[in-house]
């Protein structure tokens, strides 16, 4: 597992779901107040995949360089940044447009019945 992970499979849970998964939120639900579309997210989450990836070296040994271990991390962080991202749109939207928009899941809204 630890091949797969690139690193220890409780510094994977500690610190890229806890610790860095959090960073990933917060940055998706920034991005998603301002407005800005969702490819910055999966960015912000390819950046800290990098950071992820170098605290997992430094701090636990890991493969520095380990491809299938940075593929992972960041689709776990993206996944996070664009449900966050998805969820802080809905809610904008949803705040912003009270007389067209009704919330129709944490995800989703829709436009409301006429009348």
């Amino acid at each position: 597992m630890d091949d797969i992970l690139g690193a220890p499979v409780g510094a994977f849970i500690g610190l890229t779901m806890i610790i860095v998964g959090g960073a990933a939120v917060a940055s998706g639900r920034a991005i998603g107040d301002s407005w800005k579309p969702a490819w910055a997210a999966v960015a912000a989450a390819a950046g800290l995949a990098l950071a992820d990836r170098f605290l997992i070296f430094a701090l636990f040994d890991g493969k520095l360089l380990s491809v299938w271990g940075f593929v992972l991390h960041f689709l776990v962080l993206a996944a996070l940044a664009l449900a966050s991202w998805r969820v802080t749109r809905v809610g904008r939207m949803v705040a912003q447009y009270p007389w067209r928009y009704e919330r129709a899941s944490p995800f989703a809204y829709r436009e409301k019945a006429a009348g």
